[in-house]
C-alpha cells in the first residue's frame, strides 16, 4: 500500500512512518520541510506541501491508496491551521480521488463524564486549550464530510515515548481509562493503532479513542 503522510516530520508522524515501513508499506512523507523525514529510504519518499493549501496537498497525495494526517501547528503557526488543514485535505482528497483518510487528532474533546469534555476539566493546561479547541472544530469539519472514508483518531490524555506492544483498546467519544483511572498510550502503540485503521478500513466516518 502507498500511504501519504501529512505532518510526517512531527513526533507522531515519525513514529507512524516507522510503523508503516515496518509493515512493508511505501510512505510519502509530506511536510513543509520534508527533508527532516526519517525512515527506510527505499520506502520513504519526501514531498513538500503546505498542509493548509488544498492544491499543494492534492498534488502530494495523488495516486496514493490512503492518507494519514498527523498535522499540528509549528512554532510560527497558530492553532487555527489545524482547521484550515482539515478543510484543505478534505477538498484535496475529493479532487485526487483518494477516499481513505485517517486523521490523528487530540484528546481535549473526549468526554470524561456525561456532557463534560477533558478540556473543560479543572487542571487542563491553559496553554493546550487553543489547540484542543482547534482540533474539536476540525473534527466537526470531518463529521460533515460524507463522500470520503475518514476515521478520526483521538489519543488518550497522556502520550509518551515508550514501547511498542501492539496492544490497545478502542473507544469512541468517551475517554478510555485503565484500571488505575489513567488515560495513556505510548506513541509507538498510537502509531500501531493508526496504521491498523488504514489496513483494516475500520470505523469509517467515526471518531475513535485509543488507549491502554
Amino acid at each position: 500500500m502507498q500511504i501519504a503522510l501529512l505532518g510526517a516530520t512531527g513526533h507522531v508522524g515519525l513514529h507512524i512512518t516507522a510503523e508503516a515501513v515496518r509493515r512493508g508499506h511505501g510512505v510519502t512523507a509530506v511536510a513543509r520541510h520534508p527533508d527532516a523525514a526519517r525512515g527506510d529510504e527505499e520506502r520513504v519518499t519526501a514531498k513538500r506541501a503546505d498542509a493548509t493549501a488544498a492544491f499543494e496537498v492534492e498534488q502530494a497525495i495523488s495516486d496514493h491508496d490512503a492518507v494519514i494526517s498527523a498535522v499540528g501547528p509549528a512554532i510560527d503557526e497558530t492553532p487555527s491551521m489545524i482547521v484550515k488543514a482539515a478543510r484543505a485535505l478534505a477538498a484535496a482528497a475529493m479532487r485526487a480521488h483518494v477516499r481513505r483518510l485517517v486523521i490523528v487528532g487530540d484528546a481535549g474533546s473526549l468526554t470524561v463524564t456525561p456532557g463534560i469534555e477533558l478540556l473543560a476539566t479543572r487542571g487542563y493546561p491553559a496553554e493546550l486549550r487553543e489547540v484542543a479547541l482547534a482540533h474539536r472544530e476540525a473534527l466537526e469539519v470531518w463529521r460533515r464530510v460524507k463522500d470520503l472514508d475518514w476515521t478520526y483518531v483521538s489519543p488518550p490524555a497522556v502520550l509518551y515515548a515508550g514501547a511498542r506492544t501492539g496492544e490497545y483498546r478502542v473507544g469512541h467519544n468517551e475517554m478510555l481509562t485503565d484500571d488505575h483511572q489513567q488515560s495513556r498510550i505510548s506513541v509507538e502503540d498510537l502509531a500501531v493503532a493508526v496504521v491498523d485503521q488504514v489496513e483494516n478500513n475500520a470505523h469509517v466516518r467515526e471518531r475513535i479513542n485509543v488507549a491502554y
